[in-house]
């Protein structure tokens, strides 16, 4: 990817972000929406804007909404960058900072297991033996 593609990329994704940040008059886009990145294709006709919505029972309805303001983010966005033509914008959910969070809860969950049995074996000793040692209470 060229340099100028990445900095079109990053550019935009913030001038984006501004946009969703002053709001956008339709009802149904709700809740915190997150530009999480900006794929845009070599020939800068078109970009795929990676949003994250949250909560996220606002998802569908905030999705509905930024594809039908698309045309309207793409104007303000221009308005921000100094680019002659702005490319055609896509957009859409990006689950891996959903993905993200479940990853590390189930090893959050993990590590309390693990240190469960840990302070269980340090409290009881190891299964069969009995506690104070291997000899046993005199």
């Amino acid at each position: 990817m060229s340099h100028r593609v990445e900095k079109i990329e990053s550019t935009l994704a913030r001038a984006v972000q501004e946009v969703l940040r002053r709001g956008l008059h339709d009802p149904r886009a709700r809740g915190l929406i997150s530009v999480t990145r900006v794929d845009v294709s070599p020939d800068l006709h078109n970009a795929i804007v990676f949003v994250s919505v949250l909560p996220e029972e606002h998802q569908d309805l905030t999705m509905h909404a930024l594809k039908h303001a698309a045309r309207h983010i793409r104007r303000e966005a221009g308005e921000l960058m100094a680019i002659r033509r702005l490319p055609e914008l896509d957009f859409r959910l990006d689950l891996s900072l959903k993905k993200q969070a479940e990853v590390f809860e189930v090893l959050s969950k993990v590590e309390q297991e693990r240190k469960a049995v840990e302070g269980s074996e340090i409290a009881g000793g190891p299964e069969g033996a009995p506690p104070g040692g291997a000899e046993g209470p005199r």
